[in-house]
Formats: C-alpha cells, sequence, structure tokens
C-alpha cells in the first residue's frame, strides 16, 4: 500500500495552522492584561509563524485530493499529537517561561494530550497570556487537533473515515453515524455546549472572566492545568467544587451517548454498561475514601470530607487531575484507590484516558468467562457489551492493548528509576502520564511538579504522554519494520 505523502504534508499544513491560530487569543489575553511587551511578542510571533508556514505547505499540496488509508492514519495521528506539541512549545521557549526546550516540549506535550503534569514550581509567577495558553492547549487537545482537521477534509477532497476510527475508539456503542459531518458536528456541539456552560456556572459562582475560561478549559478537556500553585483549593468554595465536579464527570462519560440519549431517551444513557460501570466505580472509590478519611481522623467537618472524596474520586478517574487538597496526607488505603481509579480512567469516546472502562469491563468479563468455561467445558456463552456480542478479535485485541499497557509501565518505570526518586514515585509518574492524568504520588503528587526530572525521564515521560492519548498501538505500529514495507495492505 502506498503512503500517500503529498496529502499527508497538506493535512499536516491545516494542522500546524490551526495550532497557529488558537495562539491568538493567547496573545490578546497577554495584551489585554498588560503582560511585558517581550511576552506579547513572543506570542504573537509564536502564532503568526505558525498560520504562515502551515498555509505554505498546505497551499504547496492544495491541488492533491485521495482518501487517507489505514496506514495514512497512523502516520497522521502520530504526526499530528507530535507537530502539535513541538509548535506549542515555541512560546514556552521564545517567552522564557520554560528554562530550557525540553521543559517547554514537556508542557506542550502535557496540554494537547490533556495530562496536565506541569514542570512548572510556581504557576502564579507566568505571564497571563502564558497561562492561558496552557489551558489552551487542553481544550484543544481535549477535542483532539486530529479531529479539528479531520473536519475540514471533506471540503478538501480528503476522506478522514480511517482516521477518526483510531482516534475515537468505541468499544460499547455503534457509530452515531455512518457519515463523517454527523460525527463531526456531534463531538462539537456537545464539547462547545459544555463549554460555555461551565464559563457561565463558574462566572455566576463569582469567578473573573479569565480564571471562569481557563479553568473550563481545563475542565472540558479534562487536562487539570490551573492558574494558581495551591490549584481549585485556591477557591475556596464549595459552589465552585461542584460546578468543576459537574463537568468532570460528564466529559469523562462517552461523548456518543449524548447524542444517542436525544435521540432515543435518557434510559439509554443508563442502561449503558460502561456507564453504569463509570459511576459505580466512582461511587464505591468515594464512598471508601470518605470512610477510610472519617476513621483516621483526617478531619471533623463530615461534609468537607464527602466533597474532597467525591472531588477527587471523580478528578482522578476523568483524568483531569484537578485537587483541592493534598491527598499525599491521606492513608495510604485512600491512595491505592487513587492509584487504582488512573489505571481505569473514563469511558470510551471521551476526552478522559487512562485503559477506559469498557476495556476494563471486557477484560473482567473475559475472566469470568474463563472461570465458567472451567466449570462447565461443553457451554459456549459469548462476552456481551450491551447485550451485543463481543467479536473475539475485539476481546483479543482489548487484552493486547491492557497487556501492552502493564508492560509500557514497567518499562517506563525501570527507565526513569535512573534518576533515584523512589518506586512509588517512578511507577506513579508513569501510570500518571500514560492515563493523561497529571497529579502522581510520591514526590510528584498533589502539590508538586515533574520539573525534577532529568531530561532523558522527561521525554520518556512525554513518550508515556504521547502513548497513552494515542492508545499505544497508534505510536508503537509505526516501528515496526512491516508497517513501511510498500506491499503492506
Amino acid at each position: 500500500m502506498t503512503i500517500h505523502y503529498k496529502v499527508l504534508l497538506k493535512v499536516v499544513g491545516i494542522l500546524v495552522m490551526v495550532t497557529g491560530l488558537s495562539m491568538l487569543p493567547s496573545f490578546f489575553v497577554s495584551v489585554i492584561y498588560g503582560d511585558p511587551t517581550e511576552i506579547i511578542q513572543s506570542l504573537f510571533f509564536s502564532s503568526v509563524l505558525p498560520i504562515v508556514f502551515g498555509y505554505t505547505v498546505f497551499y504547496a499540496f492544495k491541488g492533491y485530493k485521495q482518501s487517507l488509508k489505514l496506514r495514512d492514519g497512523f502516520i497522521l495521528l502520530a504526526l499530528c499529537w507530535l507537530i502539535a506539541s513541538l509548535v506549542g512549545s515555541v512560546p514556552f521557549i521564545v517567552s522564557g517561561a520554560a528554562a530550557n526546550p525540553v521543559n517547554a516540549f514537556f508542557e506542550s506535550v502535557s496540554g494537547f494530550s490533556t495530562t496536565g503534569a506541569s514542570v512548572f514550581n510556581d504557576v502564579e509567577s507566568l505571564p497571563r497570556g502564558i497561562i492561558f495558553w496552557r489551558a489552551t492547549t487542553q481544550w484543544v487537545g481535549g477535542i483532539g487537533i486530529l479531529v479539528l482537521a479531520v473536519g475540514l477534509m471533506p471540503s478538501l477532497g480528503i476522506s478522514g473515515q480511517n482516521v477518526l476510527s483510531n482516534e475515537l475508539p468505541n468499544l460499547s456503542l455503534g457509530k452515531i453515524s455512518t457519515k463523517m459531518p454527523d460525527v463531526i458536528k456531534t463531538l462539537y456541539i456537545t464539547y462547545i455546549t459544555f463549554t460555555i456552560a461551565e464559563i457561565i456556572a463558574l462566572k455566576l459562582a463569582g469567578l473573573s472572566v479569565y480564571d471562569a475560561v481557563v479553568h473550563t478549559f481545563a475542565t472540558v478537556g479534562t487536562g487539570g492545568f490551573t492558574a494558581y500553585n495551591d490549584g481549585i483549593s485556591h477557591f475556596n468554595s464549595t459552589g465552585v467544587y461542584l460546578i468543576i465536579m459537574v463537568f468532570m464527570l460528564l466529559c469523562g462519560i462517552n461523548f456518543n451517548l449524548y447524542f444517542s440519549a436525544i435521540r432515543r431517551g435518557i434510559p439509554h444513557l443508563v442502561n449503558d454498561v460502561e456507564f453504569r460501570f463509570y459511576i459505580l466505580a466512582i461511587a464505591i472509590a468515594s464512598v471508601l475514601i470518605c470512610g477510610a478519611l472519617l476513621i483516621s481522623g483526617y478531619s471533623l467537618n463530615i461534609s468537607k470530607i464527602a466533597v474532597e472524596s467525591l472531588f477527587h474520586t471523580i478528578s482522578i478517574i476523568s483524568t483531569t487531575g484537578f485537587t483541592s487538597a493534598d491527598y499525599m496526607t491521606w492513608p495510604i488505603f485512600c491512595q491505592a484507590i487513587l492509584l487504582m481509579l488512573m489505571f481505569i480512567g473514563g469511558c470510551s469516546s471521551s476526552t478522559s484516558g487512562g485503559v477506559k472502562a469498557v476495556r476494563i469491563l471486557v477484560i473482567i468479563r473475559y475472566i469470568n468467562h474463563g472461570i465458567r468455561s472451567r466449570l462447565h467445558p461443553n457451554s459456549v456463552e459469548p462476552i456481551t457489551i450491551n447485550g451485543n456480542s463481543v467479536p473475539s478479535n475485539t476481546v483479543s485485541g482489548v487484552t493486547y492493548h491492557v497487556f501492552l499497557y502493564i508492560l509500557m509501565l514497567f518499562a517506563g518505570t525501570f527507565i526513569i528509576s535512573i534518576d533515584n526518586m523512589g518506586l512509588e514515585t517512578s511507577f506513579s509518574a508513569v501510570i500518571s502520564c500514560m492515563g493523561n492524568i497529571g497529579p502522581a504520588l510520591g514526590s510528584i503528587g498533589a502539590t508538586c511538579s515533574y520539573g525534577d526530572f532529568s531530561w532523558l525521564s522527561k521525554l520518556v515521560l512525554c513518550g508515556s504522554m504521547l502513548a497513552g492519548r494515542l492508545e499505544l498501538y497508534t505510536l508503537f505500529i509505526l516501528f515496526t519494520p512491516r508497517f513501511w514495507r510498500p506491499d503492506n495492505s
């Protein structure tokens, strides 16, 4: 199968333009809030240059109109996240906000992958424009910089179905539509509706427009970058906590379900097994954490414990990563639950990361199937999700994915252990970055940054963030010789 390099370059040009255009609001924010002149200039040129370069590349190849095949989709997926991260790191470098290019790249990858892991120890010292750009990377990354380009493909004579199917794996539901414009429209409407609704809600709760937008971008994108060193606790408002909790919960749910619920009714949402598993996991984890905190005497204020338990449970399982308290002061039992939630993650076809709830469901049912087959060797019972049989190749794919996920966790931990920061810190850093969560355990808990890691470890963690965002195989398949064979179909 021939790789359509010219068409790929055409789409890459669009992606670079989109990334540059997404920087313009940060430039205007920097002007409005009176950032130093060099910061304003750096944001302006960081935006204009990608727009000009991207348009030049697009114009050079605009005459090529071909359908992207499966292999093209894998290449484009990897390219778009890598290029967006490289372009997005420029403002951090030019403005001097980042100490070195590796730190700038780490921050940009963390934003576009919606991880929220940061190398900055003092976020509040950053210029307003740079803080806004950090938040913007998460909002753009949440909907997918690729999906932004795929939405433009039909008018360019390029078919993007194979690309989008790799970006939004969905095991629990059928396609909401066979038409690509309908898929894009549904994603956009849901995402933008949540964004506008949360901005309004946070503004009514007393936040400034700037804070409302920054924290909405981080919430809806399930990224978790905040404008303050003490995170969400800076606002000291139960109302703000509750608003952010609601939207973290909503954005961790399969977006396709919202479309289905509108067409088929709310029961269709409630009856979805992945949705129920997601809600059940939140309920059980928050109750266990709350109970452990009460027993340990963490606080005499039961309502405060209940809110903090629920807030952190939703924040971690949705892979947003916001914190309202230092959970490193909690009992080890509570931290173990949070670590487990980091592994599970949110629902498929959401802005969340992690293994994804539906895959955990398939694995649980696969194990149960294995137990039943040993008790009743002659019985033939398929594994089902929402009443539909899951094909054996899908079950195998889920198993391979989880196995590779675990293998990567240990491999990444082994490499960054060179920094000698402790097993708890090293392991939780990898699982947090692969799950696109942000905060971890040990020395990079709720109130700490990744700044003390070596450049090698930061690059390994960048790879973990990208691999997690790209569903592992999308990235690893590029390193196989067979993928690049001309006769590969």
